[in-house]
């Protein structure tokens, strides 16, 4: 199946579509593909375009170029001194974005990591649902090497997905994680041969994107809002949530190949 452009992306972000799958490469290999403020921004956008604005995405895939997924902040662009505030700023909020846009999208999101992801890009993977890492791949936290704390949701998705003591090793002793050891951390979901890692991207991405999309969403927002309640309350959210989807297409169809002992179409519907 062909690829098609979308007229979101930029000079470092490059965004196609194929089928029902949205894939955003990182593409800046010439700085390790760290974050400008400029590639923060058109990054921002096409996960906006893909996982919010596009219906016909029903996956979103992230990943880069050749040996590095994302390496953070582009430190060329920093002068090393109080004046950096400004820019840091400038950049976190446009990377925030980016991110609270992959977590809360209403389909799945997987990151491809294909190699390093240090610092931001840490954060960038940890946002996604899925998280499939190529055995060359390694996370670092990185921040403590500049005397700085963390950014990119890396604060908040640590400890929710590995534990307070566990994440505090991770942030403090600041010591390169793995693809292996990163998947008994429950930091990523699988990892696989550099040789097959694009292949088995592809077919995960395949795979979700032909799933019950509005289930998946709905799934994710219970999960994501589950803090914020008391059980009671997250209960009765799971029940309007489920007597909804009751009237959704995917729904129907679901339930007739179950009787008909046979493998659902869904739509997202």
């Amino acid at each position: 199946m062909e690829s098609d452009s979308f007229e979101a992306g930029g000079e470092h972000v490059d965004v196609e579509r194929d089928g029902a799958v949205g894939t955003i490469t990182m593409a800046r290999p010439d700085a390790y593909n760290a974050l400008s403020e400029a590639m923060a921004g058109d990054l921002r956008d096409a996960v906006i375009e893909l996982a919010d604005s596009d219906d016909d995405v029903r996956c979103v895939v992230l990943t880069g170029v050749d040996d590095w997924f994302n390496t953070g902040a582009d430190l060329a662009a920093l002068e090393g001194d109080e004046s950096d505030g400004r820019r840091l700023r400038a950049l976190a909020s446009r990377l925030h974005a980016a991110i609270r846009h992959m977590a809360t999208a209403p389909k799945p999101v997987i990151a491809g990591v294909n190699g390093t992801a240090a610092g931001a890009g840490f954060g960038l993977a940890m946002a996604a649902d899925l998280v499939v890492v190529s055995e060359d791949a390694r996370f670092e936290y990185a921040y403590p090497r500049l005397g700085l704390s963390g950014d990119g949701g890396i604060t908040y998705l640590l400890p929710e997905l590995v534990g307070h003591r566990r994440a505090r090793e991770i942030a403090l002793m600041d010591a390169p994680i793995d693809a292996e050891r990163a998947v008994d951390f429950g930091l990523a979901t699988e990892v696989v041969p550099a040789s097959s890692f694009e292949d088995r991207v592809e077919e995960l991405a395949d795979e979700m994107a032909s799933g019950p999309t509005r289930a998946f969403g709905a799934t994710k927002r219970l999960m994501a809002n589950s803090h914020g309640r008391t059980f009671d309350e997250h209960l009765e959210a799971e029940t309007d949530t489920i007597a909804r989807l009751a009237g959704t297409d995917d729904y129907a169809r679901g339930h007739e190949a179950f009787f008909g002992d046979e493998d659902p179409e869904f739509r997202g519907e």
